[in-house]
């Protein structure tokens, strides 16, 4: 019987399926092709701008929270909060909005419960500034392990420092309707490091003959 010829439809299938088959194939040798070097450099630069980053969409401990301070050898975390402004957030220390502004240090050890503990806010960035004072709590004991404040702040930064008989003090920055390019930038580098990287892949894809030939050609 006589084998009739492959039709038009055929000839374009079996030719897509090669046509893909073939960029597997060079996606492959492309990734196999790319320098080492570069990918070392990408991954250093990542783990050198981005200490924080693996944390970002995970748990962090105690210790690696950026809200928490030690004060006298005894852990503090610190949350400020403006109802007024959006009911349920809360901020450590970038506070977005002016206005009336609760602290809320929690005694984390419970050895801070039994010591009595004074708390400072003071504009600027100085702890020995008390002429710039703009509120203050004197030393009590909290055995309830937290330490409450309200205070009305403007726009600028603060220095809130957290005192206990007998130990040294500890402090926050806090930066009120304030522009911070530094976590800006910070935020910033995960993604422009990851377009580095597809980058430089596709520049070491460009540069292999199998491109080179499949721009010349076309598609089949």
């Amino acid at each position: 019987m006589e084998m009739s010829s492959p039709t038009n439809i055929e000839r374009s299938t079996v030719a897509g399926l090669s046509c893909s088959a073939g960029l597997k194939r060079s996606m492959a040798s492309i990734l196999q092709k790319v320098s080492s070097y570069h990918l070392i450099v990408v991954f250093v630069l990542l783990a050198a701008l981005l200490p924080g980053f693996a944390y970002a969409h995970g748990k962090v401990t105690i210790e690696e929270d950026t809200c928490v301070r030690r004060v006298g050898g005894n852990l503090v975390h610190f949350n400020a909060y403006q109802p007024q402004n959006e009911a349920k957030a809360q901020y450590c220390t970038e506070i977005p909005g002016e206005g009336e502004t609760f602290l809320v240090v929690d005694l984390v050890d419970a050895a801070l419960r039994n010591t009595a503990v004074a708390m400072r806010v003071v504009r600027g960035l100085s702890e020995t500034a008390e002429d710039q004072t703009v509120a203050y709590w004197p030393p009590a004991i909290h055995p309830d392990g937290v330490v409450r404040g309200e205070t009305a702040l403007a726009k600028g930064l603060y220095t809130l420092i957290i005192t206990p008989d007998g130990l040294s003090s500890s402090s926050y920055i806090l930066r009120v309707q304030q522009v911070d390019y530094v976590h800006i930038a910070r935020k910033a580098i995960g993604p422009l490091a990851i377009l580095l990287l597809l980058a430089l892949i596709g520049y070491e894809f460009s540069k292999t003959n199998r491109f080179r030939n499949w721009r010349v050609s076309g598609p089949a």
